[in-house]
């Protein structure tokens, strides 16, 4: 507002603070020069006190702390989160909708979920045919995740809080089966601290998903995937360059890891009650240092990462007959593994490869007890090899993700027996867009396993038991988020033709529909979406 206005002869005082108030016509009856000098420049040196007011009011509004977006670790693009997907989740598109939030005060919600209503050509409910621990997600079953988060900025610390909770729903659906009941998890439940005492420290404790980069084609995450109860820290040095630590504690529902017997109730009380003889839990420790090496001048980068954890269950007893004892040893094992992204800041295209290496406890997973043990009764000797290589490429109208992965596992028995696998897949994705509503995709894989045991040949003899897949599918859809192969939400129609090989029908037991067929036809009608959720963003 400028003073010629403010400063008219005569001008009535705003009855509000701002500037630009009404003004009053001059009164015909003003008293001499100088009096109505004095009076005009009292009356102008007041608005200008006002003026300047609010303009300080404005700068500290202004200049009040906010915390930049966290920086996306996802390799396709520095700009933008990773890839979501789940345990059962899904991957962050270019639609502002699904890039990461800055810190702010309120309440916030997000979401992931996906919903299928299909079947085979024969009227048959529909299930997951893979022969591979990760395949195909076109024939997943529903699943959603409810996140509600709060987050405030503390002016007296400068700090921000998110806290997190996070509610999933598996199958099967009410509305499916008619029973009035939800399979039901937490998914999140912690809370986590920015900027207190140091400006890059993050620190966080409870219960969280925790997590990098995914494979979303194959609902995988082949370096680092872990559900924890515990805390951590992370801590930016430079720009991109984050060291993160971790631990965390849980206790797999297996007799490894707790076993309850009965006993007489004490002080002479009818009854008996349960007691826990066994009662260890497993603790996992990890470490990740990663850094984004920028590349070009339109956002492009390379992305190196170099992971680790620790696992380890102290020694416990258990009861092999009333009052006979069996004392079992402690337990550890170790990961390590790397990733090198590589991304262009434009469209989400990227390409990251893995290569993740497992032993001892570690080699089975976080939340599985060991199986077939070693003769010390230890996990020492089990193993696992992951090598993991996807992608994304969209120009113009077309787009492909690429998904694929070779796995090698020994438990910690000496012999081979049908635990120990050799597996793998590769599967591409390309997408045509029309316009930005509508879109097809067409997806092929080819899966491969191969178990420890012998199995008899056509012509005689044994041989490896080896089973073999392809799958073709066709998925129209309609999305309101344009083009993207990370942009949701879908609505979509889906034909997947699924082909087995003998060896693979042998996975299966007598009479179940996927040992008789060598063909299978599944045509489902589905929706996925996510927004907003901090499972899928990279912090």
């Amino acid at each position: 507002m400028s003073h010629a206005r403010a400063a008219e002869p005569g001008a009535a005082e705003p009855e509000t603070s701002e500037p630009s108030g009404p003004v009053d016509p001059p009164r015909a009856d003003s008293g001499d020069a100088d009096g109505h000098d004095a009076e005009l420049e009292r009356r102008v040196e007041a608005l200008e006190r006002e003026l300047a007011a609010l303009r300080e009011a404005e700068a500290k509004r202004a200049t009040k702390p906010i915390e930049p977006a966290p920086r996306s670790t996802d390799t396709k693009s520095a700009a933008l989160p990773a890839s979501p997907k789940d345990d059962h989740g899904a991957s962050a598109g270019d639609s502002k909708d699904n890039r990461t939030p800055d810190y702010a005060e309120g309440f916030h919600f997000g979401s992931y979920g996906r919903v299928i209503a299909g079947g085979d050509h024969r009227g048959r409910a529909g299930r997951d045919g893979d022969i591979v621990a990760f395949g195909s997600r076109l024939d997943e079953s529903n699943y959603a995740e409810l996140e509600l988060r709060r987050e405030d900025y503390w002016e007296q610390t400068d700090s921000y809080t998110r806290i997190v909770a996070t509610a999933a729903v598996a199958n099967p659906m009410f509305h499916y089966n008619g029973v009035f009941a939800a399979k039901l998890a937490m998914r999140n439940l912690y809370i986590e601290e920015s900027g207190l005492g140091l400006k890059h420290l993050k620190v966080w404790a409870g219960s969280r998903m925790y997590r990098g980069d995914d494979i979303y084609v194959l609902n995988f995450w082949p370096l680092d995937n872990l559900n924890t109860l515990g805390g951590g820290l992370s801590y930016e040095f430079i720009p991109n360059l984050v060291l993160k630590l971790h631990t965390g504690v849980n206790q797999p529902d297996n007799a490894f890891f707790g076993q309850d017997v009965s006993r007489p109730r004490p002080l002479g009380q009818v009854g008996a009650q349960n007691v826990r003889i066994a009662d260890r839990q497993k603790s996992i420790s990890s470490i990740k240092l990663s850094h984004i090496f920028g590349v070009g001048t339109h956002g492009g980068g390379i992305k190196p990462v170099v992971y680790g954890e620790v696992h380890y269950t102290p020694k416990a007893q258990r009861e092999r007959e009333t009052q006979q004892y069996e004392s079992l040893p402690d337990d550890i094992g170790y990961l390590v593994g790397a990733q090198l992204g590589l991304f262009t800041g434009q469209r989400s295209t990227h390409l990251n490869l893995v290569f993740r290496y497992a032993g001892g406890l570690a080699a089975y997973g976080e939340l599985n007890a060991p199986s077939r043990l070693s003769p010390a009764r230890t996990s020492k000797g089990a193993r696992e090899m992951v090598i993991a290589l996807s992608g994304n490429y969209e120009v113009g109208p077309f787009g492909v993700l690429l998904g694929s992965y070779f796995r090698s596992f020994r438990n910690a028995s000496p012999g081979l027996d049908v635990d120990d696998v050799d597996e793998g897949i590769v599967l591409a994705r390309p997408t045509v867009w029309f316009g930005k509503i509508a879109g097809l995709s067409l997806e092929g894989s080819y899966q491969a396993q191969r178990r420890g045991v012998l199995v008899p040949k056509p012509g005689g003899g044994l041989a490896p038991q080896l089973g073999q897949m392809g799958r073709i599918g066709l998925v129209p859809f309609l999305t309101p988020a344009g083009r993207g192969n990370y942009a949701r939400p879908h609505i979509r129609v889906i034909y997947l033709l699924t082909l087995r090989d003998a060896g693979a029908r042998r996975l299966y037991p007598a009479d179940d529909i996927y040992a008789i067929r060598k063909v299978d036809h599944f045509i489902g009608l589905g929706a996925e979406w996510w927004f907003g959720s901090t499972s899928y963003f990279r912090d």
